[in-house]
């Protein structure tokens, strides 16, 4: 499987939207790897954290980001479940649920139905080591006017603070265990 075939496949209308996702996964792809070398005595899947860093956002151009070149009729919460579809098509199981799995540090059931989510009500925490590495990693490159810039954790933490102590708890758990 090579996953910018894949992102290719689906992107091939979307040229500014391409360009975007593949910088990008290309960032959060090298973050992983380097996360994933922290921690090689759990023995994660170094091959399927790479795979799945590079799909992680495959179902952006399905939402409404025209900052990102994407047109499409969802809100941009909803391109992790968006990508699960599309992945899960391509009988790709594990890969799928980390497209779902990854925003935020993850949405518990609770938080959709408080937040009136968008979404599937259904608990979408990163649960495998390599889900909770692409998660981690995703965190330190935004989506904003600098994507390539790899953000400081103390910029991370504060943008995540900002969800909720349970959340900021779960990203410095995942900062002990795999090092900035």
């Amino acid at each position: 499987m090579n996953p910018v075939e894949l992102i290719k496949k689906y992107y091939a209308s979307y040229p500014e939207a391409y360009d975007f996702v593949i910088r990008h996964a290309e960032m959060v792809a090298k973050k992983a790897l380097r996360v994933a070398e922290n921690v090689k005595h759990l023995n994660p899947d170094m091959k399927f954290v790479e795979e799945a860093a590079m799909l992680h956002d495959i179902g952006i151009f399905m939402t409404n980001a025209p900052q990102l070149g994407c047109y499409g009729d969802k809100p941009y919460i909803c391109h992790g479940y968006l990508g699960r579809e599309i992945l899960e098509k391509e009988g790709l199981q594990r890969h799928a649920l980390v497209c779902e799995r990854h925003v935020g540090v993850g949405l518990t059931v609770e938080d959709i139905r408080k937040n009136r989510f968008p979404l599937p009500e259904r608990d979408m925490i990163p649960q495998s080591l390599e889900e909770q590495i692409v998660c981690f990693a995703d965190k330190f490159y935004s989506k904003d006017n600098a994507p390539l810039e790899e953000k400081p954790v103390d910029r991370v933490r504060e943008f995540i603070a900002r969800f909720g102590e349970d959340k900021l708890r779960v990203f410095d758990e995942w900062l002990e265990m795999f090092g900035g």
